[in-house]
């Protein structure tokens, strides 16, 4: 009997119950690791989204300054005026050039880091890849706003070599120049690339990376000069990170309203849009209309980045 005893299991506990179940139903197992972050995206997150839908489709009363709970599509219409067409098409237009420029500025370097920077080089170059990012965003952009001021830096630097006839030329020109660069279209631009060519930068650097060095030493062996392999076979390989970096500059610059509205003129982007119906105007129905226009608007750049691959490369 005290043998028997002795070697009898023990009994069941409820954590032994519930860990045999788990080990048993896998399917539980994953439902309770993915619970709590599908349950925090869904109800954060996509309820959040549901909510800014559902008011675009109110409005405020001109009167009361109340927001009235009738649906409509008074936002909607409003969104065709033109200024606020403007508004959009501008935003777009930036975060084109900001991205084309970014993928021109940062393939090079992300070349160089990837197939020829080696040792102490490449942690160097990291690092000043990295390096913006590791302070303030304030104080970078602001830092930017004394360096572009009419007394600052770079309009210093003009004088000294007689060049500010030709900073002048450029900011006599429309649609880009200004009284100075902090106060130009030109400036906000040199600014959003400054901002985000490192988010470029890493994504290409570890497409070009996972290109093996054989099919470049296959390429040359078929007499491929370097400009054709260039063209033909880093590029194309290239692509799903050019893609996956034009997603953070794209939407980075398209939704930003600060750097707008410290450097530029008074020309408005979507953000400073949303930013002032919302916080100014107190036009809250109108604001969460005109806050889906940058939601569709990556949403088919996300659709389009997907059929280049992007996704594989983040």
């Amino acid at each position: 009997m005290t043998a028997l005893a002795l070697t009898a299991p023990p009994p069941a506990t409820l954590r032994r119950r519930a860990s045999d179940l788990l080990y048993t139903r896998r399917g539980l197992l994953l439902l309770a690791l993915l619970a709590p972050p599908l349950l925090w995206f869904g109800v954060i997150y996509l309820g959040s989204l549901f909510a800014l839908l559902a008011n675009a489709f109110f409005r405020l009363d001109d009167f009361t300054g109340q927001v009235v709970r009738e649906v409509g599509f008074t936002n909607f219409i409003a969104l065709l005026e033109p200024a606020n067409l403007d508004a959009a098409r501008r935003s777009v237009g930036m975060a084109v050039a900001v991205t084309l420029t970014c993928t021109a500025l940062a393939f090079p370097l992300a070349f160089y880091m990837a197939r020829h920077a080696r040792g102490a080089q490449k942690a160097l170059l990291y690092i000043a890849v990295m390096l913006p990012l590791w302070s303030s965003y304030l104080v970078r952009l602001y830092a930017w706003k004394l360096l572009l001021a009419k007394e600052g830096a770079i309009s210093w630097l003009a004088e000294r070599l007689h060049a500010a006839w030709l900073l002048d030329a450029v900011l006599s020109l429309p649609l880009i120049g200004g009284p100075s660069l902090s106060f130009s279209t030109l400036g906000t631009y040199i600014v959003f690339v400054y901002m985000w060519l490192p988010f470029m930068v890493l994504p290409v650097m570890a497409a070009i990376e996972r290109i093996p060095a054989s099919t470049l030493e296959a390429s040359a062996d078929l007499g491929a000069r370097p400009g054709r392999t260039l063209r033909h076979v880093i590029l194309p390989l290239a692509l799903p990170g050019i893609a996956a970096g034009s997603i953070f500059t794209f939407s980075l610059t398209l939704g930003d309203y600060i750097i707008p509205q410290v450097i530029g003129d008074s020309t408005l982007y979507i953000g400073q849009v949303v930013y002032r119906q919302q916080g100014v105007a107190g036009n809250l129905p109108f604001a969460a209309a005109f806050s889906l226009v940058p939601i569709v608007v990556i949403g088919i750049y996300l659709w389009l980045a997907k059929r280049q691959g992007a996704f594989d490369a983040l």
